[in-house]
C-alpha cells in the first residue's frame, strides 16, 4: 500500500498524487464490497426459493444450468432472472409523476448501499472506520422509507399509495424499537464504533457476547429488522391478497428490480449488524483451536447466514399479521420492553464494582 501511494506521488506529483491515490483506493474498496453484495443478493433469492421449496415438499428451481452441466441445475436461475429484468421494458404510467417515479427506486437503493460503508468485516477490513458508525447506520436505514413513500405517491395509484402509507407507518414504528434496542448496546460498549463494539465482546467464549445479557433486545432488534425490510409476516406493505403488490405495483423491468435489490440488501445488512452487535462479529464462539484458525470473516458470514435462514424460515412458517396487530406489537410491546430494559441496564451499571464482580456481570461491564 505504501509503495502504491509513493508511486502515485512520483507519477502525479506531491500535489495530486495523494488525492488520486485515496480516490482510486476508495473506489476499489467500494467495488470490492458492492460486487459480492450483489452476488449475495442474487443467490439469496435462489436460496429462498430452494429452502422454502424443501419446507413445502417441492423442489424449487432445478432447470437453468451453466453450459448444461447437469449437477448445477437451478444454480444459473438468478443470472437468468437478472438478464430477463434488464431486457424488460420500463413502463411509466401516463398519470404518474415521471421524475419522482424514476427517482424513487434510487432513493430506496442508495441508502441500502451507503450503510455498508461502516460495516467491519474483520478487525482491519472496513471502508470507513468512523466513531459514529452505529448512528450512521440508523440514519441511512431510516432514509429508505422516503423512496417507498415517493414511489407510492408518484405512481398515481390507490393501491400503491395505500402500500406506501402502510410501509411508512410500519418503518417509523419499528425504527423506534430498533433504536432503543441499540441504545442498550451503546450503554454496554460505551462506543458508537462498530469495531469497538465487537472488541468489547472479546473473551474466552461466546459467554462474553452481548447476546447473553441483551437477549430480549436481540429479539426486539431482529424482529424489528424483519418488519423494517417488509418481510413476511410483516409484509402488509406488499400484501398481494389485499393491495396487489403495494407501493411498487406500477413498476416493471429494472425499476422493479432496484426495489428488489434494496429489500434483499437490507436483509443482509440487518443480519450482518445483528451478528456484529450481539453475536461477536468476527469473533469465534470459543477462543481455542481449531476455532481460532478459522478467519474472522468466515465466522461473521456464518452468523449472518444463519440469521438470513431465519428470515426465510419465517416466511415459510408464519401467516401475514393484520395491520392493527403489527402496530400493536411495535408500540405496545416492543417499545415498552426496550424502555424497561434501558432502565434496568442503567441500574445494573450503577452497582458497585464489588457487587458486580461477585456475579457474571464482570464479563460485560469492564
Amino acid at each position: 500500500m505504501e509503495y502504491a501511494q509513493q508511486l502515485f506521488g512520483d507519477f502525479f506529483g506531491p500535489e495530486w498524487g495523494p488525492a488520486l491515490f485515496l480516490l482510486v483506493k476508495n473506489v476499489l474498496l467500494i467495488v470490492a464490497i458492492v460486487l459480492p453484495l450483489m452476488l449475495a443478493v442474487a443467490y439469496l433469492t435462489f436460496a429462498e426459493r430452494k429452502i422454502i421449496g424443501y419446507m413445502q415438499l417441492r423442489v424449487g428451481p432445478n432447470r437453468v444450468t451453466f453450459f448444461g452441466i447437469p449437477w448445477l441445475g437451478g444454480w444459473a436461475q438468478p443470472i437468468a432472472d437478472a438478464v430477463k429484468a434488464v431486457m424488460k421494458e420500463i413502463i411509466i404510467p401516463s398519470g404518474a409523476n415521471k421524475v419522482l417515479f424514476v427517482l424513487a427506486p434510487i432513493l430506496t437503493f442508495a441508502p441500502a448501499l451507503a450503510a455498508w460503508a461502516v460495516i467491519p468485516f474483520s478487525p482491519d477490513a472496513v471502508l470507513a472506520d468512523i466513531n459514529a458508525g452505529l448512528l450512521y447506520i440508523l440514519a441511512m436505514t431510516s432514509m429508505g422509507v422516503y423512496g417507498i413513500i415517493i414511489a407510492g405517491w408518484a405512481s398515481n395509484s390507490k393501491y400503491a399509495f395505500l402500500g406506501a402509507m402502510r410501509s411508512a407507518a410500519q418503518v417509523v414504528s419499528y425504527e423506534l424499537a430498533m433504536g432503543f434496542a441499540l441504545v442498550c448496546v451503546l450503554m454496554m460498549s460505551q462506543s458508537l464504533n462498530l469495531g469497538d463494539i465487537v472488541k468489547g465482546q472479546q473473551g474466552a467464549s461466546m459467554l462474553n457476547w452481548y447476546l447473553i445479557p441483551l437477549f430480549p433486545m436481540f429479539l426486539v432488534y431482529f424482529i424489528s429488522g424483519v418488519a423494517e425490510t417488509n418481510r413476511a409476516p410483516f409484509d402488509v406493505a406488499e400484501g398481494e391478497s389485499e393491495i396487489v403488490a403495494g407501493f411498487h405495483v406500477e413498476y416493471s423491468g429494472m425499476a422493479f428490480t432496484v426495489f428488489f435489490l434494496a429489500e434483499y440488501s437490507n436483509m443482509i445488512l440487518v443480519a450482518m449488524l445483528a451478528s456484529i452487535i450481539f453475536l461477536g462479529g468476527w469473533l469465534p464462539p470459543v477462543n481455542i483451536a481449531p476455532f481460532t484458525l478459522v478467519p474472522g470473516f468466515i465466522w461473521l458470514v456464518l452468523k449472518a447466514s444463519f440469521l438470513l435462514f431465519c428470515f426465510l424460515w419465517f416466511r415459510a412458517t408464519f401467516p401475514r399479521y393484520r395491520y392493527d396487530q403489527i402496530m400493536r406489537l411495535g408500540w405496545k410491546v416492543f417499545i415498552p420492553i426496550t424502555l424497561v430494559w434501558i432502565v434496568v441496564l442503567g441500574l445494573v451499571m450503577q452497582l458497585p464494582a464489588s457487587i458486580r464482580s461477585a456475579f457474571p456481570l464482570n464479563l460485560w461491564f469492564h
